[in-house]
């Protein structure tokens, strides 16, 4: 379900992003142990869980989605796309995880070779992979917040301005 106020969207927001920062703790964990592999594993496998997370959170999931006004769908659908966000009211894959870990590859490139130079290559590696998850999870925390804003701004009934004519008014207008 949508949020109803403003004050609902920003608590939802700030929930949001602390669980990004646990996501991302276990991200850093995955990233200190020197086994190939693991780290990008446990990046798909949190972000698979995470953003769908997100997304109910917001009341942005597909299932969410399909039960809206179509009006209401329709400003949801092109503030996703606006955004270049490919993953608010979409079924979230492992393929499009990857699509989306590509936009911080060098990061996650050098994440994977730093983790070989003993000690502090695995805490750099750690730290990258702290900011990467917080990079990519906020960004998706600050898409939802825009699209839901727009929904919930759509959603406000129009207001309507009454001007009462008088009759001074009415003389004035006389030439």
């Amino acid at each position: 379900m949508l949020p109803r106020t403003l004050e609902q969207l920003d608590a939802l927001r700030d929930e949001c992003k602390a669980m990004v920062t646990r996501r991302a703790g276990l991200s850093a964990g995955a990233a200190v142990l020197p086994i190939p592999g693991l780290d990008l594993g446990a990046d798909i496998a949190l972000l698979v869980e995470l953003i769908p997370a997100i997304n109910q959170k917001f009341g942005l999931a597909p299932e969410q989605i399909e039960g809206l006004d179509p009006k209401l769908k329709r400003v949801i659908l092109i503030g996703a796309t606006s955004l270049g966000n490919k993953m608010i009211g979409k079924w979230v894959t492992q393929q499009l995880v990857m699509q989306t870990l590509q936009r911080v590859g060098i990061r996650v490139t050098t994440k994977t070779v730093a983790k070989f130079v003993p000690i502090l290559g695995q805490a750099l590696a750690a730290s990258i992979s702290f900011g990467a998850m917080k990079l990519l999870g906020n960004a998706h925390v600050d898409d939802c917040y825009a699209v839901a804003k727009k929904a919930l701004l759509a959603q406000e009934p129009e207001q309507v301005r009454v001007i009462e004519v008088t009759p001074d008014m009415v003389e004035i207008a006389r030439p």
